[in-house]
C-alpha cells in the first residue's frame, strides 16, 4: 500500500492500493468514531460499489444512510447540492457525523462542498472511482458547484479526513471516461515531470497505474502544501483548463471535462509555439501524446466563442487573466495576460 501524507491546514493521507473499497469502513473507523455515515454517489457508481462501501461501513459500526443522484457535470448545480443538505438535516446528521464522496469529480467536489457548509463544516472521505478524481479532484480540497455563468463558479477550499484510491475501480470504466482521466495525468507529466511524461508516451494506454496514480498524488501534494488557497503556484494545475472549461461550458457540456482539457493544453502548446514561448517540438510532443491516447486536440468553437468564456475563468483578476504556458516538458509558467490579448493568444493556438 502506498501511503501519501497532505501537510495542508487539515492533514490527511491518500491510501493507494488494490481493495480498498472492500475495506474501507476499517480505515475510516481508524480516524472517525463510529456515528452516522451518510454515502454521496450518483447513478453510475452507487449500483456498482454502493452496496459495497455500506456493507463495510456497517461492519465497522456505522449507521449508514445514502444519497443518490442521477450522473453528470449537469447535475453539479444549486438544486443537488440543496437537496443534498435537506437530505442531511433531515436525517439529523450532527458535527460528529460523517460524508462519504464514493465516485469521480462531480461527485467528490458536490459532497466536499455539501460537507464544507453543512453546520459550517462535518468531516468527509473521499473514495474517489476515476482516474481524474485519483489523481486530481479528490486532493487538496476544492470543492465546488456550477453556476450558469461557468463552472465551479461558487466552493469552498475544506479538506477530506482520508482519500481511498482503489486502482481496481478503474476497470468497471467506460474507456472514454479513463481516457478522460488520461488528460490529467498527461497535464502532470507537461507541467512537472518529464520522466513520467516520457513513461506515459512510451506505454500509452498500459502505463503502470499504480505508479502513474502514485506519482500524480506525489505532484499535485507537492503543490498543493506550497499554495492551499490557490493564490500562486497551484494555479499551474490549471494548465489546459481555461480553454478547456469554454469548451464545456460552449458545448453544454457534451464535450466531457477530460476531452476538453486536452483541447486546452493543446491550444496553449500550440500558441506557445507561435508566440516563441516553446518550441515546436514541445508542442508537438504535447499533441502527439494527447493523439497516442484517444483524446481530440482541435476543436471547431472559435477564438471568439473561447474569448467569451474565458472571461468567466475563476483565475481571471480585473482585466487579467493568468493563462498557464508550456515552456518545456516539464516546465510550465504563469502568464499574467491582458484579456485584450487572449483572443489573439488563442487564434494563435486554434
Amino acid at each position: 500500500m502506498k501511503a501519501i501524507d497532505v501537510g495542508t491546514s487539515a492533514s490527511y493521507q491518500v491510501l493507494i492500493d488494490c481493495g480498498l473499497i472492500r475495506s474501507s469502513g476499517v480505515y475510516i473507523r481508524k480516524l472517525i468514531k463510529p456515528g452516522k455515515a451518510a454515502v454521496i454517489s450518483d447513478s453510475n457508481v452507487f449500483p456498482l460499489y454502493g452496496k459495497t462501501v455500506i456493507d463495510s461501513l456497517n461492519n465497522a459500526g456505522f449507521e449508514v444512510y445514502s444519497f443518490c443522484f442521477q450522473a453528470g457535470e449537469a447535475q453539479k448545480n444549486s438544486t443537488t447540492y440543496l437537496q443534498i443538505l435537506n437530505f442531511l438535516a433531515e436525517n439529523s446528521f450532527t458535527r460528529s457525523d460523517t460524508l462519504i464522496a464514493l465516485g469521480g469529480g462531480v461527485v467528490g467536489d458536490m459532497t466536499g462542498f455539501a460537507a464544507a457548509t453543512y453546520l459550517r463544516g462535518i468531516p468527509y472521505i473521499q473514495i474517489p472511482t476515476t482516474l481524474l478524481a485519483m489523481v486530481d479532484s479528490s486532493v487538496g480540497g476544492k470543492t465546488a458547484i456550477d453556476l450558469p455563468a461557468g463552472k465551479n463558479l461558487v466552493g469552498a477550499f475544506y479538506q477530506p479526513t482520508l482519500v481511498l484510491c482503489d486502482p481496481d475501480a478503474l476497470s468497471t470504466l467506460p474507456a472514454s471516461v479513463f481516457r478522460d482521466g488520461c488528460a490529467e495525468v498527461i497535464k502532470y507529466g507537461v507541467l512537472f515531470d518529464a520522466k513520467l511524461f516520457d513513461h506515459l508516451y512510451d506505454k500509452g494506454l498500459s502505463f503502470d497505474r499504480e505508479y502513474v496514480i502514485t506519482r500524480c498524488v506525489e505532484l499535485k501534494k507537492e503543490v498543493v502544501q506550497q499554495d492551499e488557497y490557490d493564490r500562486g503556484r497551484r494555479q499551474l494545475l490549471n494548465l489546459g483548463h481555461t480553454f478547456g472549461h469554454a469548451i464545456e461550458a460552449q458545448s453544454d457540456f457534451q464535450v466531457s471535462h477530460g476531452q476538453a482539457v486536452a483541447i486546452g493544453m493543446a491550444i496553449i502548446s500550440r500558441a506557445c509555439a507561435a508566440c516563441n514561448l516553446c518550441s515546436l517540438q514541445v508542442s508537438g510532443a504535447v499533441c502527439d501524446i494527447l493523439a497516442l491516447f484517444g483524446l481530440p486536440h482541435s476543436t471547431t468553437y472559435t477564438a471568439e466563442q473561447l474569448y467569451q468564456g474565458a472571461l468567466s475563468d475563476k483565475k481571471r483578476a480585473g482585466e487579467t487573466v493568468n493563462l498557464i504556458i508550456t515552456k518545456q516538458i516539464g516546465c510550465c509558467d504563469i502568464l499574467p495576460t491582458p484579456i485584450s490579448q487572449v483572443q489573439s493568444f488563442i487564434e494563435a493556438g486554434l
